[in-house]
């Protein structure tokens, strides 16, 4: 028996939907695996199709051709290394989440995946089907344990790959970002590595697909549990491990160790590839966003120009009478810092020309909130028309405090097709501007240095939709609104909660009454990069029409 076996591990970037593309990557690192003398190589789950592909994956003709390019490219690897490949198997009526095993230009095995997840942003219960628990397949004379993403979060799968004779376990993942994910999934396969004995290789997927993030941030431990190797988080890799058997079995060769990131970082850089894979995977090389002065534009200013280089971003200033001096001076010096071009588009001759043409029906009628929001969407049908002529997609950019308590002006600074700070709160917003014009990495596009100007993080939020405003007229101090927030939202806590916590009655009682009324924006809104295990959309499900309210909820009527 050979006393060595070497896997290249490809933690690639797959396309939802690009048969050919994923395939001609997964060609391409089986060439690097073949040159470099590998036995295997293995590629994150789901990879022929992308993921998470949801209902297409429920489309027949979809599912026979995603089985039919793994054919071919088991036909074009016949001679070299095994791979091990992600993707959709049926058989009758039932669909699967399998593992593939191409091998002498065929298929020859096949891994159904057993423990399907049905929480956050996950829907498998109702694409695919339950598979039957199997044992490992043989590559060459060694066997090995292939338990499917979730499937390595129980003991069941990984018992049955031990008990059946698995020599070491290479777990397949699509598993998307959250802060805190990757301590989460370590803590779980160290666990799985003590139960088994066994060295365990979690090969995840890295890349951005609607408002998921996959990090990749792949692993390898030895028995014991002891780190062997670390793959880069939010980064493609394509590197060879090595495994040798020793007389207690096989362990790991010592390997690369990338740095984990910190938490800043982490979410920046999810920002960063979320919006950089959303643009190239949906043909959009430049983008456009309204720079406002504010901290929130400035933020999603940067995030762009480091996804995508400051020459494809268009910055525009489009302000009113009640635009400050301040903000002007603040836009231009951001856009002048990131080198992005800066346009000025003044909305005063278009907001007289709409007050002229509502004003027999507004007569009598004193002005209020309509007027401020008709400000905001005419800039947002202004952008459109830029986002239009130029084929630039259009940024939105108002943080989750905003989007959870309607804050931010549906069809106004709402309009958009991406948002990247979507699940970022308001204070959130000040770290991480704080933490960008301090930090710089080579994944970044944009330039170095402080390119956010102290006097945007230091000023006052405000919309400036009417003389002197400020955002706490409307709405508690940030600090206080986003703490109320994160009890309702992140922790589905209650009004209880929130008194518990030293919040005020009244500020709760507002804030849970405009986040349940806000609902049907959010429903609208543009995705936007997922950061927490409570982002809006996927991992949050609310009624658009709720009239519940805590408290004051009635009591059945007493049977007589």
């Amino acid at each position: 028996m050979t006393d060595k076996f070497k896997i290249t591990l490809a933690q690639l970037n797959p396309t939802v939907g690009d048969l050919s593309g994923n395939a001609d990557k997964a060609y391409a690192a089986w060439l690097i695996a073949k040159e470099t003398g590998s036995d295997l190589v293995a590629f994150p789950e789901m990879f022929i199709t992308g993921y998470n592909a949801q209902d297409l994956i429920s489309k027949r003709a979809f599912r026979h051709a995603a089985i039919d390019r793994l054919k071919e490219l088991a036909n074009l690897c016949a001679n070299g290394p095994t791979v091990a490949i992600g993707g959709p198997w049926s058989e009758g009526t039932s669909v699967f989440n399998a593992y593939f095993l191409l091998q002498s230009g065929k298929i020859r095995s096949v891994v159904e995946k057993h423990h399907l997840p049905n929480e956050a942003v996950f829907d498998e219960v109702r694409i695919f089907d339950s598979g039957e628990i199997g044992g490992p397949y043989s590559v060459g004379n060694t066997r090995i344990g292939s338990p499917i993403c979730e499937d390595a979060w129980h003991e069941d799968v990984v018992e049955t790959h031990t008990e059946t004779g698995a020599e070491f376990l290479l777990i397949p993942n699509g598993s998307p970002y959250h802060r805190g994910k990757r301590d989460e999934r370590l803590n779980i396969m160290v666990s799985r590595v003590i139960e088994s004995a066994l060295p365990l290789i979690y090969l995840n997927m890295v890349g951005g697909q609607d408002d998921q993030v996959f990090d990749g941030g792949s692993f390898v431990l030895n028995p014991g549990g002891a780190l062997a190797v670390q793959l880069p988080m939010f980064e493609e890799a394509t590197v060879q491990i090595t495994l040798k058997r020793s007389n207690n079995g096989w362990f790991v060769l010592e390997g690369e160790k990338a740095r984990t990131p910190d938490q800043h970082q982490a979410d920046y850089h999810a920002m960063v590839l979320g919006l950089r894979d959303y643009c190239a995977k949906s043909g959009f090389k430049k983008v456009l966003l309204g720079l406002s002065g504010g901290i929130d534009s400035a933020i999603v200013a940067v995030i762009a120009a480091d996804a995508l280089g400051f020459e494809n971003v268009r910055t525009v200033m489009l302000p009113s009478e009640y635009t400050s001096d301040g903000s002007l001076s603040d836009a231009e010096s951001l856009a002048h810092n990131l080198r992005c071009k800066y346009e000025y588009i003044p909305i005063t001759e278009g907001r007289k020309a709409i007050t002229n043409t509502l004003k027999p029906l507004f007569q009598g009628f004193k002005a209020d909130l309509t007027e401020e929001n008709v400000q905001s969407r005419l800039r947002g049908l202004l952008l459109m028309a830029l986002s239009n002529k130029f084929g630039e997609m259009l940024l939105t950019t108002g943080n989750k405090s905003e989007v959870a308590v309607g804050y931010a002006t549906i069809y106004g600074d709402m309009a958009g097709g991406y948002n990247p700070i979507k699940d970022l709160y308001k204070t959130r917003v000040f770290d991480i501007c704080r933490w960008r014009n301090t930090h710089y990495f080579d994944w970044m596009k944009g330039p170095k240095g402080a390119v956010i100007p102290d006097t945007i993080i230091d000023k006052p939020p405000s919309a400036e939709l009417r003389p002197d405003q400020k955002d706490s007229d409307s709405l508690p101090d940030y600090p206080i609104l986003d703490g109320i927030l994160q009890i309702l939202v992140d922790q589905d806590g209650s009004l209880h909660d929130c008194e518990a916590a030293g919040y005020e009655k009244a500020d709760a009682e507002q804030i849970e009454r405009l986040l349940y009324l806000s609902e049907y924006k959010r429903f609208q809104s543009a995705p936007g990069t997922r950061l927490s295990p409570r982002a809006f959309w996927l991992d949050r499900r609310y009624p658009i029409i709720n009239t519940w309210r805590e408290g004051t909820h009635r009591k059945p009527p007493k049977i007589t």
